[in-house]
């Protein structure tokens, strides 16, 4: 079966498809109820109406805008506010639809594509040591991985992290490869290389680096992550655990190598088979299907506390930190987004059209947004438990939106 979704990039039926998958003999549905915390430093009592209020009344915005999201069909949400006024916490409907227990903004959920960014920062970090240059052939420490038929010993290593290397997205071919069978996702664990074998049976959309072409491809962050097990020695976990989470301090954060979600967390869920089902769980699956581009656990004080740190230059140099900052637009598919090195930008979050640099994430059960301005004075992470373009959402998509305009840009924002 497809369901075709409006991905916030392109049209795409593969999220969906994959999310599906990992539906079948899963828990019965469950109904979604509704509730708001909202915190700004220390612990407070519950308020008679389900809330508990820890920041200052000038938050009320954030706290309407994220009930918003909940009452308009997404089970559970988790946000965190950093700006000049200090830290805002919040949390909205349930962790978990069968306990009915209310969830923390310190839940973590599965950070999607937000993955994107850690693993560019350990690639640059290896340029910053002299083990592989940003316009080296990638066959030139993955020798055969990308044939040189599909131009492996042309595309670069920053190509792949631009997403201009024309190499096709591994999701597309991964749905047509199980043959309508959903429930072998749930069964087999794929290996980088079988995602990439997978991806060079499509067609590529352009040649390496042609100019004027852009095209987001999950397979770019796939070849990344073998490009660190090969110039390290570890594994990917092993390295963005080394170079990122240790160095921060970023307890909440890690890459799992087995189904489960380490520690207290946002349960996943989608609609299934139709977007008007009701939802069932589906947190637990192999994280190795997206190991590269999405495979990372994290919390929304974690995910601020990165970005920060990248922008205050205490991960990368600063030349290569400006190498990761130069944007060009995303293939004109959306006015106002662009990309870097592992980085998006989009000026679409405030009516002043201020930049804001991040990312934004997107796997089966959850979606994550995580952006903030360029001198990082104010930050803000935003994670759902489902996402909106899977089950059609607009509105709570749109609720979203607001939410991270509200946070960023106050009576200014206008959504992405």
């Amino acid at each position: 079966m497809t369901v075709t979704v409006q991905h916030r990039r392109r049209t795409r039926t593969v999220t969906a498809l994959l999310a599906a998958t990992l539906l079948a003999g899963a828990a019965p549905a469950l109904a979604a109820p509704a509730g708001t915390s909202g915190a700004g430093g220390t612990a407070g009592a519950e308020g008679t109406d389900g809330t508990r209020e820890h920041g200052a009344t000038d938050r009320a915005d954030l706290r309407r805008a994220l009930r918003a999201v909940v009452a308009d069909g997404i089970p559970g949400a988790v946000a965190e506010v950093r700006d000049e006024r200090g830290v805002w916490r919040g949390a909205a409907g349930v962790e978990d639809l069968r306990s009915g227990r209310l969830p923390s903004p310190d839940d973590r959920f599965r950070a999607g594509s937000v993955t994107k960014s850690l693993v560019a920062t350990v690639v640059l970090q290896l340029v910053a040591e002299g083990r592989v240059g940003l316009d080296d052939p990638v066959d030139r420490s993955l020798p055969g991985v990308i044939p040189a038929g599909r131009h492996g010993k042309r595309i670069t290593v920053r190509q792949l992290l631009h997403h201009t290397s024309g190499l096709p997205n591994y999701t597309d071919a991964l749905v047509k490869s199980i043959g309508g069978d959903l429930g072998k996702l749930r069964t087999r664990h794929w290996t980088p290389r079988e995602l990439i074998a997978l991806a060079l049976t499509e067609p590529s959309p352009f040649e390496p680096g042609e100019k004027g072409k852009w095209e987001y491809s999950n397979t770019n962050y796939v070849v990344l992550g073998l490009l660190i097990e090969r110039l390290t020695g570890h594994s990917l976990g092993h390295e963005i655990d080394r170079r990122v989470v240790r160095p921060l301090r970023l307890r909440n954060t890690s890459v799992p190598s087995d189904t489960r979600l380490p520690g207290r967390h946002l349960h996943g869920y989608e609609r299934f088979p139709r977007p008007t089902a009701p939802y069932t769980d589906i947190t637990a699956y192999d994280p190795d299907v997206f190991r590269g581009p999405g495979n990372v656990v994290s919390n929304a004080h974690d995910l601020n506390t990165f970005y920060r740190a990248l922008g205050e230059g205490r991960l990368l140099p600063a030349r290569l930190n400006k190498e990761m900052r130069e944007l060009t637009p995303d293939g004109g598919e959306r006015e106002g987004r662009s990309y870097g090195l592992g980085l998006e930008g989009t000026t679409n979050i405030c009516a002043d059209g201020t930049l804001m640099l991040g990312h934004t994430g997107s796997v089966p059960g959850y979606a994550t947004f995580s952006f903030g301005t360029a001198d990082g004075r104010r930050q803000v992470t935003l994670a759902l438990g489902s996402d909106p373009d899977i089950t059609k959402n607009d509105k709570a998509g749109a609720d979203a939106f607001r939410f991270l305009g509200a946070a960023l840009c106050g009576k200014n924002g206008k959504g992405l």
